[in-house]
């Protein structure tokens, strides 16, 4: 556990988290379908993640004259499955593994939020199994009116062959998916994955093993979508 504690927010990145979120995460909902995931309305009152509390998240950084970069996409993988439910937790009663949340934002290129764009997250369980029978593990939300998003999930295991990782889509309403992965710092099999990508590795929250053990660990990460 210790390389996951040695990874550590800037002391730059820590003082944009003064630009905190004034609400839960809305689960903010528009019209459309992706991926086989039917689209719900947008409820009349927002949704708080079941973490309970926001999590102050880094905003973007834009030079007036520069984009932002796209995503990077990758493979999807041979366990994708339609229709999973809308939820922000992934969480179940008494599943193993360390407690993991990430929250982030959905950016245009342009540096502009994309509200309501929709997230779907699936990953292997604490032992490296995915379960592809049910949803354990699998779930997609929407983020709220700021492009804001917040995952509770567990660490994944290592699935054989592959260092660890979370698969994601990412879709702006009615725009092209974004299918691509996320990844952890400091892991021991990232540079013998071939397809790992270094601008897919989330940023952690500085905790020591007390902290990590009492509320998990904390992660950022921001998706840009090629939009207009």
């Amino acid at each position: 556990m210790d390389h996951l504690i040695r990874t550590k927010l800037s002391r730059r990145r820590l003082h944009r988290l003064a630009v905190a979120l004034p609400v839960p995460v809305a689960l903010a909902a528009l019209g459309g379908k992706m991926a086989g995931v039917t689209l719900a309305q947008s409820p009349a009152n927002p949704t708080p993640t079941a973490a309970g509390t926001p999590v102050l998240a880094p905003t973007p950084e834009c030079a007036d004259a520069d984009d932002l970069d796209a995503t990077l996409e990758q493979t999807e993988g041979p366990y994708f499955t339609p229709d999973s439910p809308e939820r922000a937790s992934l969480l179940e009663d008494g599943m193993p593994g360390t407690k993991l949340v990430v929250a982030g934002h959905v950016y245009s290129t342009g540096c502009a939020p994309v509200p309501g764009a929709l997230l779907e997250f699936w990953q292997a369980d604490d032992a490296g199994e995915y379960d592809n029978e049910g949803y354990t593990l699998r779930g997609h939300q929407f983020a709220d009116d700021e492009g804001r998003y917040e995952l509770t999930t567990i660490l994944p295991g290592i699935y054989p062959g592959r260092t660890r990782h979370i698969h994601v889509k990412v879709q702006a309403p009615d725009g092209p998916v974004l299918t691509t992965q996320l990844y952890f710092p400091d892991e021991p099999e990232n540079d013998r994955d071939g397809i790992f990508a270094p601008s897919l590795v989330l940023e952690y929250e500085d905790r020591d093993e007390d902290e990590i053990e009492a509320d998990g660990l904390l992660g950022f990460y921001t998706y840009v979508l090629d939009v207009a």
